[in-house]
């Protein structure tokens, strides 16, 4: 399966390029938005497309032309404003997911944000943040894509685990970024992830053996 990964140069992003690029069953095109960005990939041997989520739904199914499968991990940034957070968490991840349907793209995994789906637990500081979440999530519910919408607790940058627990509904718990790329790649082909949303943090359970709970 070729995979689309964008915001590839984001921290998780960087995590999962890597994984998939040792992978045997996987290849990887990495989309980037700046030239410099790309050319860092290209020197470790990964296939790039510099394609802006600002851009139109026509220049990313280009971007995404070839491949089997899309994972959107891009994300504003913590320290831009709530029209960024707007324009890509939100408007960006929708226009990933008409240029997947556009394109026949039929697999697509969504890093969205722990307990997005539910209001009442939306913090107050970051509210356009999950405002944005919640409703790229539902958009690509409403899709005709084979999706898997992975909603990851606080994101720590120690080592993975390969241990986490997967609910509905958790706490405010936190998990390595190495391990929401695990559970990624995990992902892609595990059918028991198709068409379902899940939380994700730490925990007790390795990868696999979670994957097969959802």
């Amino acid at each position: 399966m070729k995979v689309f990964v964008v915001g590839a140069n984001g921290q998780i992003g960087q995590h999962l390029i890597r994984l998939l690029s040792e992978s045997d069953e996987h290849s990887v095109r990495a989309m980037v938005r700046k030239r410099e960005q790309a050319e860092s990939f290209q020197t470790l041997g990964i296939e790039t497309s510099i394609v802006n989520l600002e851009g139109t739904v026509g220049e990313i199914a280009e971007g995404a032309k070839g491949c089997d499968a899309i994972v959107f991990t891009a994300g504003s940034g913590g320290h831009t404003g709530a029209d960024k957070t707007l324009l890509i968490d939100l408007d960006g991840a929708a226009k990933t997911v008409e240029a997947a349907e556009k394109t026949g793209i039929k697999r697509f995994i969504m890093v969205s944000a722990l307990g997005a789906h539910n209001r009442e637990n939306w913090n107050e500081k970051i509210k356009p943040y999950y405002v944005a979440k919640h409703y790229a999530d539902k958009i690509l519910e409403q899709s005709t894509l084979t999706y898997t919408i992975i909603r990851p607790g606080g994101l720590l940058n120690e080592p993975g685990t390969g241990k986490i627990s997967i609910a509905e509904n958790l706490l405010r718990y936190s998990i390595p970024r190495e391990d929401v790329a695990k559970t990624i790649l995990a992902s892609l082909n595990e059918e028991r992830t198709f068409k379902r949303s899940f939380d994700l943090v730490s925990g007790d359970t390795p990868i696999f053996d979670a994957l097969q709970k959802v």
